[in-house]
Formats: structure tokens, C-alpha cells, sequence
């Protein structure tokens, strides 16, 4: 009896893409909103909720253009070397599922990222590229794309990435050379990643043609055995040096990547703690963005860790007594915001009321749940 192989149709390619695009979670954060969890929608697996740049939230139709590599990305289970079952969307494909899925009004945009295919960099980009190029000029299509750089791409490709996109990212994947030699064979640190992350900056730039254009990027936490201090101390250079719009973080998934990788099964044996440590990364994020803090001012152990049990804010209030308690008629905003339980939303609140009344306690800032007491140890009246 003679079996007869067919070749997988696009449903059939979008399904084993997606199912691999779960590896790639620029797009995603792991906050403790339900809404940003990684997860894949119901109504195919492709198509993901997700918070944007600028924190609004939305849906997204994600996939990868392909999941043939010739990298060795010692994390990541679709490395060049691994037994798995490899498929390729063309520019054309790609294009029509999204749009048929944005004309019903199920997605907002598209995230397109790929392995490295085609036999270069270059190859991939062309690919990623003609697939924007297709729904910008012959569609006519204006709304979000976010286009995934390779590293290693020429300077042309992410030029024209960045003309395409409304969105790029290339992850910087971990702290410093020394750490991604851990990481990769084959990929430089310094040409491949940093080089590629400082041109998307200086294409993107206050005044710049493509300043409407975001860049954000992504640390796979724990691959390289990196401490807390090291990934922190980057973040604040990419923040204020390359005028990084987001930082996402994904703590490296045990088992899928090469068993000779540092990892963190002695720092952190419990694999929830790792999901701790990503949680506790995002604070720290939104405490550099959201909350006038610096990078100098986020408090580690001795180890060069965050402590899992308290968050960020409240380990630097912890150590900074003479701070408070902080008046809350009188301080300022960046003051209000080093209060443990105050975010911006309250701290705006406030400083709305205070214009026409005088605040005398603790609930007249607002309902007094969990955040509030815990400010209302920080603060006087």
C-alpha cells in the first residue's frame, strides 16, 4: 500500500508556526494581569492578547514567516540543530490570513518574526519586509505591524524594516558579551545585537524621519546564568541612552534549551521562582519608565538578586527610612511616587484634588484596599 505525503497547507503551516512563535514572547508580558499572561486565543492559536508599547492593550495576529534556523540559540528549542518539523509561510500567505482576520474585526495588528531561513539574514528580512512591503502598498494597509529584526541583518534590510513597521524589536537577550557567548556560537554581541539596536535608535530619534516608529526588545532571563543587577544595569543604559520604548522579559524555559547551559537550576531550584524573577524584572521596568527611578536606585542582595518576597519599591522604601513619611498635601509627584501602594493613576488623583481641597486621611485618596494601606504606612497628612 503506497502512502501518499501532501504538503502542508497554510491553515496546517500557521498552526505548527504559532504553536513555535510561543518561544518568541517579545510581545508579551508576564505581569499578573490576566490579560497579559502569555496565552494563545481561542479562535486559532495565532492570535494573541497583548499590551502595547505604550501599555494600551489589544489583539494580535503572531506567527512565525518560518521555523527553519541555521542559528544555534542554545535556548531555544528551534535551534538549527533540533529535530523539528519545519515549514515557511510565504509573503503572500502571511498576508491574506492577517487580513482576512483583520477585516472581521478579530485582530488590531500583526507581529511577524521568523528563523533565520533562506540561508542569511538577509533572506529572512526580505521575506519579513515583502510581507509588510505587500500590505502597505498593495493593500493599502495602515494600521500596526510589528516587525521582528535579525540579528545580523544589514543596515538596508533594517532600514527598510523601519520604514515598513510601526513596531521593531531585536532581542538583546542577555547582559553583555561575555554572557551572550554563553548563548550562541555563531552570533557576535557587539555587531549582531548592539550595533543593529543602536541604528533602529538613531533611525527612530526625536526629529528623525521614522520617530513615530517604537523599538522594543527582550532579555531571555536566566539562559546565560546573568544576576538581576547585570540585566538591570542594561536596562537603564537602553532606556537612557537608546531610547528603548519597552523592555519585555522571558524567563528561559528548562528542558527546551541545551542541557549545558548555565541556567538557573542552582540559583533558583524552584521553577516558579523563576517566573517570580521575570515578575519581579517587570517591576522593576515600570519603576524605570513609569516612576522617576534609576537604574542606581533598584536595591539587590549580595548575590546581585531581587528579593522574591517584597517588590523593588518597596525594598528601596525599606532602605530609605529618612524618605518618609512623605506629605501627601505637599510633595511632589516623583515624591508620591516613591510611596510603596501609590501608582501614577492615584498619584494623579491626588494631585487633582489637592488643587481644590485639602486631603485629611487616607481615604480621601480613594477606596481604601490593599495598595492604600499599604501606603498609608508611608505617608502623613
Amino acid at each position: 500500500m503506497t502512502a501518499i505525503i501532501t504538503k502542508p497547507g497554510t491553515d496546517e503551516k500557521l498552526r505548527i508556526l504559532s504553536e513555535d512563535a510561543q518561544y518568541d514572547l517579545a510581545c508579551a508580558c508576564g505581569t499578573k494581569d490576566k490579560d497579559e499572561h502569555r496565552q494563545r486565543g481561542g479562535d486559532g492559536k495565532w492570535v494573541y492578547p497583548v499590551t502595547l508599547p505604550n501599555g494600551g492593550k489589544s489583539i494580535i495576529f503572531k506567527t512565525l514567516m518560518s521555523n527553519v534556523c541555521s542559528n544555534d540559540c542554545k535556548y531555544c528549542p528551534l535551534r538549527s540543530e533540533m529535530n523539528a518539523r519545519r515549514v515557511s509561510l510565504s509573503a503572500d500567505e502571511t498576508a491574506r490570513v492577517f487580513l482576512d482576520y483583520y477585516r472581521r474585526k478579530k485582530v488590531f495588528g500583526l507581529f511577524l518574526s521568523s528563523g533565520v531561513c533562506g540561508g542569511s539574514a538577509d533572506a529572512t528580512m526580505e521575506r519579513l519586509n515583502g510581507t509588510a512591503r505587500l500590505l502597505r502598498n498593495r493593500y493599502r494597509f495602515r494600521g500596526m505591524i510589528h516587525l521582528k529584526v535579525i540579528p545580523g541583518a544589514s543596515n538596508a534590510a533594517i532600514e527598510e524594516a523601519v520604514s515598513l513597521a510601526s513596531n521593531v524589536s531585536l532581542n538583546i537577550e542577555t547582559a553583555g558579551a561575555k554572557r551572550f557567548s554563553k548563548l550562541s556560537d555563531k552570533k557576535n554581541y557587539l555587531r549582531d545585537i548592539i550595533a543593529p539596536i543602536k541604528l533602529i535608535s538613531r533611525l527612530t530619534g526625536k526629529g528623525m524621519k521614522h520617530s513615530r516608529v517604537k523599538q522594543t526588545t527582550q532579555f531571555i532571563v536566566g539562559a546565560a546564568g546573568e544576576s538581576d543587577a547585570e540585566i538591570v544595569k542594561y536596562m537603564g543604559g537602553l532606556y537612557d541612552r537608546i531610547n528603548m520604548s519597552r523592555i519585555y522579559f522571558s524567563a528561559y524555559q528548562r528542558g527546551l534549551g541545551d542541557p549545558q547551559l548555565p541556567g538557573e537550576r542552582e540559583q533558583y531550584p524552584n521553577s516558579e521562582d523563576m517566573f517570580s524573577r521575570e515578575h519581579r524584572l517587570y517591576q522593576v521596568d515600570f519603576l524605570l519608565r513609569k516612576y522617576g527611578f534609576s537604574d542606581s536606585d533598584i536595591i539587590f542582595g549580595g548575590d546581585g538578586k531581587l528579593s522574591l518576597d517584597a517588590d523593588p519599591k518597596e525594598i528601596w522604601a525599606r532602605n530609605h527610612p529618612e524618605f518618609f513619611p512623605v506629605n501627601v498635601n505637599k510633595a511632589n509627584k516623583n515624591a508620591l511616587l516613591k510611596v510603596p501602594g501609590l501608582g501614577p493613576i492615584t498619584v494623579g488623583r491626588i494631585l487633582k484634588r489637592r488643587k481644590t481641597a485639602r486631603l485629611s486621611r487616607i481615604e480621601d485618596v480613594g477606596k481604601v484596599g490593599a495598595l492604600l494601606q499599604k501606603a498609608a504606612g508611608y505617608v502623613h497628612f
